[in-house]
């Protein structure tokens, strides 16, 4: 009768068993920061719509005092002076938050950073082993 050699199958086993489990602990891994990425990425988005809104609502409000100032400019009391400073108010946080959106839209992160930095640094450390 042959022997067999000690830990040669069970060792084999082990190896694809390990093998298996590293590779799902890695795949794991990765979903997980991908679904951290879409999440950053839709908090941002949502951010972005709610100063959008904020710009629309301000610059909307200036536009009519706007209006009603050109309408008040020929009372003959101080009414324009109130509805100017009101109409100003309002253009420049329009124009304020406006500015804001712009620059957070231009510094958003790179989608996927963080799942693309590892994935680097796997092929860094596999192409170091080979």
């Amino acid at each position: 009768m042959a022997e067999k050699p000690p830990g040669g199958s069970h060792g084999l086993l082990s190896s694809l068993t390990t093998l298996v489990a590293t590779l799902v602990a890695v795949v794991h891994t990765r979903l997980d920061l991908l679904s951290n990425d879409l999440e950053e990425g839709r908090e941002h988005l949502l951010s972005l719509l709610m100063l959008a809104l904020a710009t629309l609502f301000f610059l909307g409000v200036g536009v009519v005092l706007v209006v009603i100032l050109l309408a008040a400019v020929f009372w003959d009391t101080h009414r324009f002076l109130v509805l100017g400073a009101l109409a100003g108010f309002f253009l420049m946080g329009g124009v304020a938050t406006w500015r804001f959106a712009v620059r957070k839209m231009r510094a958003r992160p790179r989608l996927f950073a963080a799942s693309l930095a590892e994935l680097i640094k796997d092929r860094g450390q596999l192409d170091s082993r080979s």
